[in-house]
């Protein structure tokens, strides 16, 4: 009569139950996080409810390489221009975001002064408000939102 306890019964009391030398079972127990089966009695599964499961094809781009945006606002320029700014040209603040390490210039805020601003990359919005109040902005591209 088939029942599942009766192997393992028969070799309680022995010092390896079946396994040969005495360390050759210890420490292992069932991996329960791994799918097994998949390409065997489990294949239906596979077709029927996850087809995408050996489709994984490509690789990820590691985080390093790819280009983190320094960001500044507008607002933030209005406040320390005269802390940054060196240079004067005809009444106006002339500020090189690009030497100080930033790359793009984002509308959050409002402008008081007139700013020439050199940027490698420029939101419309950043470009409109500092050209209501007077200045220029000298952008490699103008972006909005990127």
């Amino acid at each position: 009569m088939p029942h599942k306890l009766r192997r393992i019964r028969k070799k309680r009391g022995s010092r390896t139950q079946g396994y040969g030398r005495v360390g050759q079972h210890r420490k292992t127990g069932s991996k329960g996080m791994r799918k097994v089966g998949r390409h065997k009695h489990l294949w239906s599964y596979v077709i029927k409810y996850e087809p995408d499961y050996f489709s994984k094809k490509g690789f990820t781009s590691p985080k390093s390489l790819k280009e983190k945006a320094k960001i500044i606002n507008v607002g933030k320029l209005d406040q320390i221009t005269e802390k940054i700014s060196t240079e004067k040209e005809k009444g106006k603040f002339f500020l090189d975001l690009g030497k100080l390490g930033y790359t793009k210039l984002l509308g959050t805020g409002k402008v008081t002064k007139a700013l020439i601003v050199k940027v490698p990359v420029c939101s419309e919005s950043a470009a409109t408000k500092i050209k209501e109040a007077g200045g220029n902005v000298l952008a490699e591209a103008n972006q909005e939102g990127e």
